[in-house]
C-alpha cells in the first residue's frame, strides 16, 4: 500500500460489491527502526491510519493480519521480539478503535514455528494485546499454515472468549495451486475439478471437521483465505470456488 497500488475508491468498490469486510495484510518488520524497541516508523503508521480510516469509513470491518508468516516460519526464536514488539505497538495505538477492528495474530504459522511453539507464541501475543485491548475480537489459526487438518494441535486460552478461529483451504492443493511456482508446481498444469460426488464429498468432510472442532470449543469460525490459482482450467475454478463458498454458507 506504501507504494500507491491500492486506492482510496478501492474501499467503496469492496463494500459495492457485497463484501463486509476487508483483510489487510501488515508486513511490518522491513519498518521498524533498529533501535531495540523495533518502533515503527512514522511513514508505516500514515499507511496504517489511512487504510483503517477508510475501510470503517465505507462501513467495512476491518482485519488487521499480521502477515509476516514467512520471517516467523523461517526463525521463529530470532523474530520473536520483533513479532511481539509489533503487537505492542498497534494494539497501544489502536486501543479506542472501534469494534469493527480486528486483530489477527500471524497468518498460517508453519515451517519452525511448530504446533508446540505456536501456541507458546499466541498466548503471549495475546497477552500483549489484552493489556491495552481487553475486549478486542482476535482471530487465531492452527499451525501448519491454518490447516483445518491441525486444529487438533490448536489450544486456545479457554476464558478468552473474544477469539474468532480462523481457517484456510486450498485442497486438493495439486488443483488450486497447479502451475504456481512458490508451491513447486510450475509445470504442474491442466488439472480439473470437475465436480464429482468424490470431490464434493472431500470438501464437505473437511469443513464438517472445521464445524466440529468449533461446536466443541464454542468458537465461531472465519474462512480467512480460499481460492483457486488462475493457472487452473477457468470451468473447473468457477465449479470449485462456487462449491467451496456455498457449501461454507451452509
Amino acid at each position: 500500500m506504501d507504494q500507491a497500488r491500492f486506492k482510496t475508491q478501492y474501499f467503496r468498490m469492496i463494500k459495492d460489491a457485497g463484501f463486509s469486510t476487508v483483510r489487510i495484510n501488515l508486513h511490518p518488520f522491513r519498518h521498524m527502526e533498529r533501535d531495540g524497541n523495533y518502533t515503527l516508523r512514522d511513514s508505516w503508521w500514515q499507511v496504517l491510519n489511512w487504510a483503517v480510516e477508510n475501510a470503517l469509513a465505507s462501513d467495512l470491518m476491518v482485519i488487521l493480519d499480521m502477515h509476516e508468516f514467512v520471517a516467523m516460519g523461517n526463525d521463529p526464536q530470532s523474530n520473536k521480539d520483533r513479532f511481539l514488539a509489533f503487537w505492542r505497538q498497534v494494539s497501544e495505538r489502536l486501543k479506542d478503535a472501534p469494534d469493527s477492528v480486528l486483530f489477527e495474530i500471524l497468518n498460517e504459522p508453519s515451517r519452525q514455528l511448530t504446533a508446540q511453539m505456536w501456541n507458546q507464541y499466541l498466548r503471549q501475543a495475546l497477552a500483549v494485546i489484552r493489556r491495552t485491548n481487553p475486549t478486542r475480537t482476535v482471530i487465531i489459526g492452527p499451525a501448519h499454515y491454518n490447516s483445518i487438518g491441525q486444529l487438533h494441535t490448536l489450544d486456545l486460552p479457554e476464558d478468552d472468549r473474544n477469539i474468532i478461529l480462523t481457517v484456510h483451504y486450498y485442497s486438493p492443493m495439486d488443483f488450486t495451486h497447479q502451475g504456481a511456482p512458490w508451491a513447486g508446481r510450475k509445470d504442474k498444469t491442466g488439472v480439473e475439478w470437475k465436480g464429482t460426488d468424490e470431490e464434493k464429498a472431500a470438501v464437505e468432510r473437511d469443513f464438517a471437521k472445521a464445524q466440529a472442532w468449533a461446536k466443541e470449543h464454542n468458537r465461531p469460525v472465519f474462512l480467512g483465505e480460499f481460492g483457486v490459482y488462475d493457472k487452473a482450467p477457468l470451468e473447473s475454478r468457477l465449479r470449485y470456488l462456487k462449491f467451496v463458498t456455498r457449501t461454507m454458507e451452509k
